[in-house]
């Protein structure tokens, strides 16, 4: 284990720090006593994720929730497994009524093969190092064990994104980053391939939302711990005039509402295991495609 943790932290050396862990954390922190305000968004994600185990046999007893924020461990307790919660937040983890450690995500203080499932539920998307955390997801699974989650992909907050960089352009002949860069859906299945998952699978989702101003945009962002965290941010104070000149620019649908839906990949991976159905090699076929499409022919 300590092998293990020497080549991973070797690893985590050489990787972009694209996003800041500290203001990570901070805005974690803060959102914890407003997460009430977005409860139902997160509880929207959670609830299509979990929807995954009822499709599954196979009798999960543990269960680790990477940065659920209070929704996804109770929701697995209903479900009769035993859950610890992890967070990068101190004040999230205090909310919860069962065990929880507060931990950086990016790196997992657990033993092999602790958990049957592994949950995350919209957590992943600020991890910098995200091949190397679902490499050690693997590890801490049991062999045959799940590992479920679901994250923001594009096009995500392309309309935020958009708006931003129009109106910082327009007013100082420049752009710096201020939303989060998401990856796309084919992205999502390759992790969990490179990871070493078995039977890996993405799928796309979206949930939509719709805000009758631009701020209630803005305070769900904030109250869910999503504002702004990237290493490359500007660190001056965001000029009223600029919000509101790019809050203007915010695309509207025909009720005069904003639209900003979430698009969510919902990932599902095996922990490998010898009792596991494998694909066929090639030339293992007992009837070639080409028979297949002909169908049956005339005797």
């Amino acid at each position: 284990m300590d092998a293990a943790r020497g080549h991973t932290a070797g690893m985590s050396m050489e990787v972009p720090q694209i996003f800041d862990r500290r203001i990570v954390r901070l805005h974690r922190d803060r959102a914890a006593p407003a997460l009430d305000q977005v409860r139902p968004v997160l509880e929207e994600a959670a609830s299509r994720l979990l929807e995954r185990l009822d499709d599954v046999t196979r009798v999960f007893g543990t269960a680790l929730d990477i940065g659920g924020r209070g929704v996804v461990a109770p929701l697995l307790r209903a479900r009769g497994i035993d859950t610890v919660v992890g967070d990068l937040s101190p004040r999230i983890c205090a909310l919860d009524g069962g065990p929880a450690v507060c931990m950086d995500g990016e790196w997992l203080p657990f033993a092999p093969h602790s958990f049957d499932l592994v949950v995350a539920s919209l957590s992943l998307h600020w991890v910098n190092d995200l091949p190397g955390l679902l490499a050690q997801v693997r590890r801490i699974l049991v062999p045959d064990g799940l590992f479920l989650a679901c994250m923001p992909v594009l096009p995500t907050l392309a309309g935020l994104r958009q708006a931003l960089m129009e109106a910082e352009m327009a007013r100082h002949g420049g752009v710096s980053p201020r939303v989060s860069p998401f990856p796309g859906l084919r992205d999502c299945a390759s992790l969990l391939q490179r990871a070493g998952f078995a039977l890996p699978v993405a799928d796309g989702d979206v949930i939509h939302l719709s805000y009758r101003t631009p701020m209630g945009l803005l305070a769900d962002l904030r109250h869910a711990g999503e504002t702004n965290a990237l290493h490359q941010r500007t660190r001056t104070m965001t000029s009223p005039g600029l919000i509101a000149d790019a809050m203007s620019r915010l695309p509207r649908d025909g009720e005069d509402a904003i639209a900003q839906d979430l698009h969510i990949a919902i990932m599902t991976g095996w922990s490998p295991a010898p009792t596991q159905q494998q694909p066929l090699k090639p030339g293992q076929f007992d009837v070639s495609l080409e028979d297949m499409l002909r169908g049956p022919q005339p005797t």
